[in-house]
């Protein structure tokens, strides 16, 4: 028996590799519409990759149609590196970014939703390549591999397998027991909400490229600006930042709570455990920050870039403490202030933030809230189990009880996820970097947030990393953008091993 079906997994990146061309096209009216000499560079990269994509699809489409769970993992994660590949085609072929290295971070960092970028100025980019990177967002964010999933029972194949690989959290929470369907859906609702952030941006002030290209990267958690500043180019127009903010949480929150939003069913919202918890901790830490910013106002006077505005109101500090934790929290990586600026104190909390992520089932990166709340809950069983050593007590998780093997699987997930970023920083020492900046980078790449501490903080970039640093914070990129175990089995020679 066969370990792998490769060919149908090379169909598969073939096809992955046609709908990303396919995205590439449509960013070419973009860069015509603007008259740009790039525009032609976009469409060649749009119709190599396209091209690239039907051969391979082409010559293993009559491939046999079981797809197993190893060939699952293969997918996602060659479909990943097959999207960063062939995406840093309009970089380099327009000479936006020249350099394959820098071309390649840039592409990873906006598949993975991160955020991170190597570009010093933002705004003297060709607006074609600015919507390119914006759209790379926009197709990690749900996940390319999601979207396709639509398309695989047209091929007579089943995709749970992949779906299961590829969905965040410790599990798929299914709202429909056709898996086709459920991508579906959540498509609907990523595009509809990506439209309502677009209309609402437009309305406050934004024209309508930069709206566009914000409400991408907002729904997707990814945090790429057309404005240097990112969104401290609007201090002087809060409605923008307060809507911002309300995508930001929505796009952090489990999109099966945003279907039920659709449907009405807000009973079964307001009784979410993780969603509970998120809010509350949102709201618990926006407050404290708020206090800090106000107390520690001195020293807050010229943290918002280079548009300043006064630090002293409540409105003011409220507006950029909610912008930031939840940017943070949700793994955006969007700012309106430097918050390395605002005591050490409140600079930590915000660190801290790095290590939470948002919910299971949303588009953001990180160790996600309910692997916390079931961790903490374990933790304090420990006890009572102590005290009652002969007590089967289980975890209980929304009113169910958690399986055993759930609990050791989000442990160990969590333990991996602590170690890989304890070990990534001294790699990051031995590439050059200094403590914090080590620190930094070790925890934005990992958890896909973008702006970290140090030389890589919030009014900084990525461009002075080395050659090495940047291609391992691309792989950090992957395996955090890819929940840990779906690349890293990959390295396991047992995985390689026949059944």
């Amino acid at each position: 028996m066969k370990r792998f079906n490769y060919q149908i997994i090379l169909s598969f990146l073939g096809l992955t590799s046609m709908v990303n061309g396919a995205f590439m096209l449509l960013v070419f009216p973009f860069s015509f519409y603007y008259q740009e000499a790039e525009k032609f560079s976009i469409l060649t990269a749009g119709v190599i990759t396209i091209v690239f994509g039907f051969f391979l699809w082409f010559y293993n489409r009559n491939a046999p149609k079981n797809l197993q769970k190893k060939d699952g993992y293969l997918i996602v994660t060659f479909g990943w590196l097959i999207l960063s590949l062939t995406g840093t085609l309009p970089y380099l072929l327009s000479g936006a970014i020249p350099d394959f290295t820098n071309a390649f971070f840039e592409t990873i960092s906006g598949y993975s939703t991160t955020g991170s970028t190597i570009l010093t100025d933002i705004e003297s980019t060709p607006k074609g390549i600015l919507f390119w990177r914006s759209a790379t967002h926009w197709i990690g964010g749900m996940g390319i591999i999601v979207l396709t999933i639509a398309i695989l029972p047209l091929l007579g194949i089943g995709g749970m397998q992949l779906f299961m690989a590829e969905a965040p959290g410790p599990s798929a929470d299914k709202m429909h027991p056709r898996i086709t369907e459920t991508a579906k859906r959540l498509w609907f609702i990523y595009v509809t909400l990506t439209v309502a952030e677009f209309l609402l941006l437009k309305i406050a002030g934004m024209n309508w490229f930069d709206a566009l290209n914000h409400s991408m990267a907002t729904m997707s958690t990814g945090g790429f600006s057309t404005k240097n500043d990112s969104l401290a180019y609007w201090n002087a127009f809060p409605m923008i930042q307060y809507i911002v903010i309300f995508f930001m949480f929505i796009a952090g929150t489990n999109f099966i709570m945003s279907y039920f939003a659709f449907k009405g069913k807000w009973q079964k919202i307001i009784n979410n455990e993780e969603f509970k918890w998120y809010l509350f901790g949102v709201l618990s830490i926006t407050l404290l920050i708020t206090v800090l910013i106000i107390n520690f106002q001195d020293a807050t006077l010229h943290t918002s870039i280079n548009h300043p505005e006064v630090w002293g109101s409540t409105e003011s500090a409220f507006r950029h403490a909610a912008f930031q934790v939840i940017s943070i929290t949700t793994t955006t990586g969007f700012i309106t202030a430097d918050y390395t600026m605002w005591s050490s104190f409140a600079a930590m909390v915000i660190f801290a933030l790095f290590f939470v992520g948002g919910s299971a089932g949303s588009t953001s990166g990180g160790v996600k809230i309910v692997r916390h709340i079931i961790m903490i809950k374990n933790s304090l069983l420990e006890f009572k189990k102590l005290l009652h050593p002969s007590a089967i007590i289980p975890v209980r998780y929304g009113g169910k009880s958690v399986k055993q093997e759930i609990v050791f699987n989000i442990l160990s997930f969590f333990v991996l996820y602590m170690l890989i970023f304890i070990v990534s920083s001294v790699i990051f020492t031995f590439m050059g970097l200094d403590f914090s900046s080590a620190l930094g980078t070790s925890a934005s790449s990992l958890g896909n947030i973008g702006p970290a501490i140090g030389s890589v903080g919030p009014v900084n970039n990525f461009a002075h990393l080395s050659i090495s640093a940047k291609w391992f914070s691309s792989f950090l990129m992957l395996i955090g953008r890819l929940e840990l175990f779906t690349v890293l089995i990959l390295l396991t020679p047992f995985f390689w091993k026949k059944n």
